[in-house]
């Protein structure tokens, strides 16, 4: 059978079916090989079966304004209704889909406008992630965190896979933001939360020619050096305006809905030109 793992927990197997690798007792064995857990046929939890939606929106197996019924999703599943419903609602929170009352979910058709939006307001996060970072990491936080930054550059230059690369940028941002207050790590989770849809488009930006973010990413590990939170923070918004401005650009040449007829807004602060990048 053919395998794919998406999350820690959960196995999806050839025609999206979710199976997990919990068991139903507590002496469950973690190390279950990919045939007991097919054997099992574990159905996921709610948690488990919104990441598994999640990935289909993300790719776009689910299309916009596609209608996901419960029924559907339960037979799949191998479900109740409870389970489908808590993962709607965790979809919605998203801004994912969208709950109509007496119709059911709907998956979000999302403007460039938004899209737009959602980045302007993640870079300014970001930012704050890598300011707060230089201010107060430890010695030893800052380390792993050029630890990481150098095996994205390397990464990025031997051709890993975008995905690859997202993972350890938002890795990266994690650890920036564990010095963050509470208040501030729950904005940037949701902000974070709310452009998972759009990482299709960021890893076909990162995929495509053409000098990337990377220049940037440089900067932010400079200024991690240096504890110079100013230049780590503009250099961590300017990685958010580059995909901004590329998420932006692919949706549109995707025929994604833009609002209105105007053109879009150009960012608050555009980003520097570095070279050598």
């Amino acid at each position: 059978m053919d395998w794919q793992f998406t999350h820690p927990g959960v196995i999806v197997g050839r025609g999206g079916k979710a199976l997990s690798n919990r068991a139903k007792s507590v002496d469950h064995d973690p190390s279950l090989d990919e045939a007991e857990a097919d054997a099992m046929g574990v159905p996921p939890n709610a948690e488990e079966l919104a990441q598994v939606l999640r990935r289909r929106i993300q790719r776009q197996e689910l299309a916009p304004d596609e209608w996901l019924r419960e029924a559907r999703l339960c037979a799949e599943f191998g479900v109740g209704r409870s389970i489908v419903r808590r993962a709607l609602r965790t979809l919605a929170d998203d801004g994912l889909i969208e709950l109509e009352e007496n119709r059911g979910a709907r998956v979000s058709s999302t403007s460039v406008e938004e899209v737009f939006d959602l980045y302007e307001v993640r870079a300014a996060l970001y930012g704050l992630a890598a300011r707060f970072a230089c201010l107060r990491a430890s010695d030893a936080s800052i380390a792993v965190m050029l630890v990481k930054i150098d095996q994205l550059l390397k990464d990025a230059a031997t051709g890993a896979p975008a995905e690859q690369i997202i993972a350890l940028s938002e890795a990266i941002f994690s650890d920036m933001a564990e010095v963050a207050s509470p208040d501030a790590q729950r904005m940037i989770e949701a902000i974070r939360r709310k452009t998972r849809f759009h990482f299709s488009y960021v890893a076909l930006a990162l995929s495509a020619d053409g000098p990337g973010p990377y220049a940037h990413w440089r900067r932010v590990r400079a200024a991690l050096v240096k504890r110079d939170a100013n230049e780590a923070s503009q250099a961590a918004r300017d990685i958010l305006y580059f995909m901004q401005s590329e998420v932006a650009r692919i949706m549109l040449a995707h025929g994604s809905r833009v609002r209105d007829a105007a053109s879009l807004p150009t960012p608050a602060r555009k980003p520097r030109i570095v070279k050598g990048g």
